[in-house]
């Protein structure tokens, strides 16, 4: 039985090719990596026959990956996807991609890879049948070699069936179609293999570390070769700190794995205020040439989990102050540019979040590369079901976890191991397997098991469901876990500790109330929490809603209530937000304004302030109602007042000085469009969008969040709107199009840049406003 009471977690490196690079050719005719997103062919339907070279797609769409389909649709509740998946439409999507191979090249080997296909994707070349991939969020790859055509003149065509018609498949909104990202990739026939570097460190101290490197590689040749395995280490500022060479002989037909280690002085360690990253450059050489090439991101870091103290980074003790996630976007579905994450993530920042967890599939690798940049903590988590279905997704991954598990299971770790940013795995949400029997106890080592065979340095859990019923903390399974991850149920958790103190435990699904915040805040053996969830999400909703609204965010980046007070609690600069109820004398939701739907009939208004700040004074139109002190248990300062018209503040003092304000204006009627733009420039570049965000206005500049008109945009021919959104849940208009109607008095456009230099003109209009406009340069 393998029991952790302390776990020591090194940092890691993951082999990643960039997303966004372009054909990008190294010295000795080594690697080539070619952006293979643009010019796809697609219908929506089935085809028969589609995977054949010479079948006649010339009336299909025309249009670059990734895409999905499924966001493009219409909201119906008749739709299969059903609550799951937001009433979005499901079904058969087809792809063709036509490309020739010059004939020089006909000695090299060629790799297909796709980051995700959702689902069941099947994959041809020139007719070949290459595979088949139930799972839509496993990145892959096949081997092309054998099955190109060569020369001037021929002609090779990929074709992709991507199949997720049998319905209900999820309990969250997936997309349909190639939704991330594609590459070809031509290497030696003796070459490093894919995911074939890894790296991991032992004794990390702010004085040293030593880095062990792992490098597969296989010769693809008739004939047994010496090589030379050249690894350089490039720290933060590109000075190259360490190289060592390894020769090697390789058998034909064989690969080998290289271990090398090489010692850093004065490491730069990466944490969640520095993410300090390294490049390992892997160079693979004969007397001669270069054969392969290739350059890998990765943190050096020490992390750990303890029993009584819970979470350790680079030797300081944290809390995990985490959310889940989906990897959908809002208005983009789930084909979501780089820039949107990065967006996000830095709202999460702000927000006083450090960590995320992959509810409940792997991501795209480009959102691991960005956490590793902006230095968050990740839980990767695998699976949200084995073999026993859940509501409103019957069809789903438990129609393939058995023949599926192992296989998908080793491409994640493989892809994801080397990640500074990933400290713990999930292989499971809210089990439903039958976890007090041998065959459940069995299902969850063997997939422990595999992990740690894969990387042993991270330990692995799962979100417990219903510990109670599932007999978990009296069976001995627990006992057979790395980490205790438990869903709600705080008291629980705390009480599985106490019971029996070296169990390591974390939250790995929470609440957003003050009782559930406290239990991490006053247990040092509970080493964090996962919020349900950072951003609102696709899916999951009764209709008419089609998105769940349990977000510190709504999809459009606006905060919530929940973002407001969760600030007040985690973030380390001071803070102060207000809200009030919307209705009379404490009735209704929250919001944050001060203005209220009626005011005829709004009299009295429970106002609440979050804030960190030891004190707190209101005003209402510049007269004091009153100082109130910071309670001992981070509950909100709130105050019954009768409404006036005019102006609301609140202002935050520390030791005497005022460190935070929030102040609200009472709005007039609705005058005019302003548009804010949440970037000044954008490059051409698919991965790169801005947030254009219309408010509607009074004659003093206030928002009327009451306002909710038809808002049009357009934009001019350097750029173009990919998507429009207003974050209500209710709402079931198109995110494709020109227009939004506005609701709490704004929404957004999200514009991409279509030229390579210039700038672009977008323009908002409605019926009776005054119209708004903003530029942006391209660069």
């Amino acid at each position: 039985m393998f029991k952790l009471k302390y776990f020591s977690i090194p940092f890691c490196l993951l082999l990643l090719f960039s997303t966004t690079i372009q054909a990008q050719k190294e010295a000795g005719n080594s690697r080539t990596i070619l952006n293979f997103d643009t010019d796809w062919r697609f219908l929506k339907g089935d085809a028969p026959g589609a995977e054949n070279p010479e079948f006649d797609d010339s009336k299909w769409r025309v249009l670059d990956v990734p895409h999905d389909w499924s966001i493009e649709g219409t909201y119906d509740q008749a739709n299969p996807t059903g609550r799951g998946g937001g009433y979005l439409p499901a079904g058969i999507g087809w792809y063709r991609k036509y490309f020739t191979v010059k004939a020089a090249d006909s000695n090299s080997k060629f790799f297909i890879e796709f980051d995700g296909v959702m689902a069941n994707s099947d994959i041809w070349i020139n007719g070949f049948h290459l595979g088949k991939r139930p799972n839509g969020t496993i990145s892959f790859s096949y081997n092309l070699t054998g099955h190109l055509k060569f020369g001037k003149g021929e002609r090779n065509v990929l074709s992709v069936k991507a199949d997720n018609s049998l319905q209900p498949a999820a309990r969250y909104y997936t997309g349909a179609g190639i939704y991330r990202h594609v590459r070809l990739v031509k290497t030696n026939s003796l070459h490093i293999v894919q995911w074939g570097v890894f790296i991991s460190t032992a004794k990390v101290t702010a004085k040293n570390a030593t880095v062990n490197l792992q490098t597969t590689v296989s010769n693809d040749t008739k004939t047994s070769g010496s090589i030379v395995l050249e690894t350089s280490i490039i720290d933060p500022a590109g000075k190259k700190v360490k190289s060592i060479e390894s020769k090697q002989n390789i058998p034909s037909g064989k690969s080998i794995t290289i271990n090398q280690i090489l010692e850093v002085t004065d490491p730069h360690l990466w944490d969640v205020n520095q993410p300090n990253l390294y490049r390992a450059i892997s160079k693979i050489k004969t007397a001669k040439n270069i054969l392969d090439e290739q350059t890998n991101t990765f943190g050096i870091r020490d992390s750990k989990f303890q029993a009584a103290t819970g979470y350790w980074l680079n030797g300081k003790n944290i809390k995990i102050k985490g959310v889940c996630l989906h990897h959908d976007a809002g208005a983009v579905g789930a084909a979501v540019p780089e820039s949107v994450w990065e967006r996000r993530l830095a709202l999460l920042k702000e927000a006083g979040v450090n960590a995320i967890r992959t509810a409940h599939d792997p991501v795209a690798p480009e959102f691991l590369d960005i956490c590793d940049r902006l230095g968050f903590l990740v839980m990767d988590e695998t699976f949200d079901t084995w073999t026993v279905a859940k509501p409103y997704g019957e069809k789903g991954y438990n129609l393939y976890f058995n023949q599926w598990w192992e296989k998908d299971t080793r491409d994640i770790v493989l892809r994801d191991r080397n990640h500074p940013s990933i400290i713990i795995y999930s292989v499971g949400n809210e089990i439903r397997d039958n976890l007090n029997d041998s065959s459940g106890f069995k299902k969850y080592k063997d997939q422990q098991d595999l992990v740690h065979r894969l990387d042993l340095g991270r330990p692995v859990t799962m979100a417990l469901f219903r510990p109670g019923s599932s007999k978990v903390y009296t069976n001995g399974f627990t006992e057979i876990m790395d980490v205790v991850g438990q869903n709600y149920r705080e008291k629980e958790l705390v009480e599985a500790h106490v019971s029996n103190p070296g169990r390591i435990v974390i939250g790995t699904e929470n609440g957003h109330e003050q009782s559930e915040w406290l239990v991490l805040r006053d247990n040092p053996f509970m080493a964090g929490q996962f919020l349900w969830t950072g951003f609102d999400y696709l899916g999951e909703a009764q209709w008419p809603a089609i998105s769940r609204n349990t977000g510190l965010f709504d999809r459009t980046g606006s905060w919530s209530q929940q973002g407001y007070q969760r600030q007040s609690w985690w973030s380390e600069k001071p803070v102060v937000h207000m809200v009030r109820r919307s209705d009379n004398n404490g009735e209704g939701k929250w919001a944050a304004n001060w203005t209220p739907l009626d005011f005829g009939t709004y009299d009295e208004a429970k106002v609440e302030v979050y804030s960190n700040c030891n004190d707190v004074e209101l005003f209402l139109n510049d007269k004091s109602l009153g100082v109130k002190q910071k309670p001992a248990n981070d509950a909100p300062r709130a105050w019954d007042i009768s409404f006036e018209k005019g102006t609301l503040k609140a202002i935050g003092r520390n030791a005497g000085k005022v460190v935070a304000t929030d102040e609200f204006k009472t709005a007039g009627d609705p005058v005019s469009i302003i548009l804010v733009a949440d970037k000044d420039r954008l490059t051409k570049d698919w991965n790169d969008v801005i947030y254009v965000t219309a408010k509607i206005v009074d004659s003093n500049g206030i928002v009327c969040p009451n306002a909710d008109k038809l808002i049009t945009f357009n934009v001019s021919d350097a750029g173009e709107i990919i998507a429009v959104d207003n974050g209500n849940v209710d709402s079931h208009e198109s995110y494709r199009g020109l227009a939004r109607r506005a609701f709490n008095g704004q929404c957004i456009a999200i514009i991409r840049g279509k030229s390579n230099s210039g700038q672009i003109k977008v323009s908002a209009n409605s019926t009776e406003l005054k119209a708004g406009s903003v530029t942006i340069d391209i660069k």
